[in-house]
């Protein structure tokens, strides 16, 4: 017999295996020492009191069910397959390349970038040197912008897919069966590449391919069908679908498109700041203590704001983690967040970025064509090389304190900061948009007067970040989800504007590759 219940402990009580079978059982009415099993299903802090509780959900049973260890699918026999081609390897890529399989097609991975191990240098030369390699950073890659960028897993893309079975592909190539637990799940930077490589074995050893230093720089169109692409060595890579799955910073392939006629659109997305407060200040707000409980983790935050009619948020919150340099081409600054499995650095930080929507859009002051595809991403890339003339024509960040910006004082010195490169002092609005620095700076101070102790000089804001999500929506048939024009040509995850994250992006790779599968069902080789 089995039951499930809900129940609530303090820290140290939620990580006593023992405790927690005896809570549960006595929850569930069920004789402790009839309970064989005591599983829990999910896990969530509650810190809305002074003294923060564990919130579990445990199947309590009376009879035992050992569960099968965690081993990766076993995947059918691919090599004489049909081709699927495949442009990228972040995880909508790479879910789709591991359903194509399932459905008995071959995937051939194109990947612009580096394989895991040989994109470390190329981090390192970023952080060290301050040199961009435009096809191998922390965007471009295999594993794509997620592997050395965090690898949070939450989502609210529950409608799109079954969110379960990502997050259990994750743990069966090697992730903590945590992620199936935690209602917050976190694989960690340091983890992840063994995760991604696990997957890019299993795929070559079934008979499927994966190419790093493949960057594709032009399509075989014929008669509003795709046929494939070329790639930069000259290869042409031919099959009768083509997923589009390159991420939400593969500009060139944007232009691309428009240049070889393919309908694009401009999509609505976000650009702001990281700031990066010391971790000890943010468990001291939201944890309602002096010094952090060692069995709760470093905390979180999620705030935001209406200022002017547009949002001013949060997004992809890093406790005890480090603000890394994401820039993709030599003369811009980019920032994002990460944080490592036990999430242990002093620092937390999180991106701060305003809604740009169609209202900011006609109250800018450029000129541009509204309706051009393109003029999103061209204003992210003014903003990132507008940093990076403040920060010295390096990948040094134009920094300022957090209350200093808030008053409009400029900041004469700044705080430490994990951010690698480093950061000069730099007033805001020297560097961002009036209609973005404006926003920022109530938003701050709403956030000040939400959160006690988050406006402060003790933190840094840092700019820019502007990659939360792409400019460009490439548009699809919702029901075939090919693209509206071209025949077998599938945009899919964040790069097409249909994703955002890794669990809603292998979703979607998940999604296209079912469609793909049906396709070739349909028409005939």
């Amino acid at each position: 017999m089995e039951r499930t219940v809900d129940i609530a402990l303090v820290p140290a009580e939620a990580h006593d295996p023992v405790l927690v079978r005896a809570a549960a059982a006595e929850a569930a009415g069920i004789p402790l020492d009839q309970v064989q099993q005591a599983r829990v299903l999910k896990r969530s802090i509650d810190s809305r009191s002074k003294q923060p509780l564990f919130r579990l959900r445990v199947a309590v049973d009376t009879e035992a069910h050992p569960e099968a260890p965690a081993s990766p699918p076993t995947l059918p026999d691919v090599h004489r397959a049909d081709p699927v081609i495949i442009v990228g390897c972040g995880p909508a890529g790479l879910f789709a390349a591991l359903r194509c399989m399932e459905h008995g097609l071959r995937p051939v991975v194109l990947e612009r970038g580096k394989n895991v191990r040989d994109r470390r240098r190329d981090l390192a030369a970023i952080n060290r040197l301050h040199t961009v390699d435009p096809d191998s950073n922390y965007c471009f890659g295999e594993g794509g912008a997620g592997t050395y960028s965090d690898g949070k897993l939450y989502t609210r893309s529950h409608k799109r897919g079954d969110v379960g079975a990502v997050l259990r592909t994750l743990v069966d190539f090697g992730a903590s069966p945590d992620i199936l637990v935690d209602a917050h799940p976190h694989i960690g930077t340091n983890k992840l590449p063994g995760i991604i490589t696990a997957m890019r074995e299993a795929v070559i050893a079934s008979g499927g391919e994966v190419h790093f230093n493949q960057r594709v720089t032009d399509l075989l169109l014929d008669n509003r069908r795709i046929h494939g692409v070329v790639t930069n060595d000259g290869t042409e890579h031919r099959a009768r679908a083509v997923v589009l799955a390159t991420g939400h910073s593969a500009r060139d392939i944007f232009r691309l498109l428009v240049t070889r006629g393919v309908r694009v659109e401009r999509k609505d997305f976000a650009l702001g700041v990281r700031v990066e407060h010391p971790q000890a200040v943010i468990d001291a707000a939201q944890y309602h203590c002096s010094v952090r409980d060692p069995y709760l983790p470093p905390a979180s935050y999620s705030l935001v704001q209406q200022v002017e009619g547009t949002g001013v948020y949060s997004f992809c919150m890093c406790p005890g983690g480090i603000i890394a340099p994401c820039a993709t081409a030599p003369d811009e600054v980019v920032t994002n967040g990460w944080s490592p499995s036990k999430r242990n650095n002093p620092y937390a930080n999180s991106g701060i970025v305003v809604a740009f929507g169609p209202e900011l859009v006609k109250q800018h002051p450029s000129g541009a064509d509204p309706d051009d595809p393109l003029w999103g991403m061209d204003y992210q890339r003014a903003v990132e090389h507008q940093a990076w003339q403040a920060g010295g024509r390096t990948q040094q960040a134009p920094a300022q304190r957090l209350e200093d910006l808030v008053r409009g004082k400029s900041s004469t010195d700044l705080p430490p900061c994990s951010y690698p490169p480093g950061i000069v002092p730099v007033p805001m609005h020297e560097v961002l948009p009036p209609e973005i620095a404006t926003r920022l700076r109530a938003g701050f101070k709403a956030f000040g007067q939400k959160m006690r102790g988050y406006l402060t000089n003790e933190a840094v804001v840092v700019a820019v970040e502007s990659r939360t999500s792409s400019p460009v929506r490439i548009p699809r048939d919702p029901t075939t989800l090919e693209h509206v024009e071209v025949a077998g040509l599938y945009p899919c995850g964040e790069g097409g504007g249909h994703a955002g994250g890794i669990v809603s992006a292998a979703m979607d790779g998940q999604r296209v590759a079912d469609a793909v599968a049906m396709n070739y069902k349909v028409v005939p080789a």
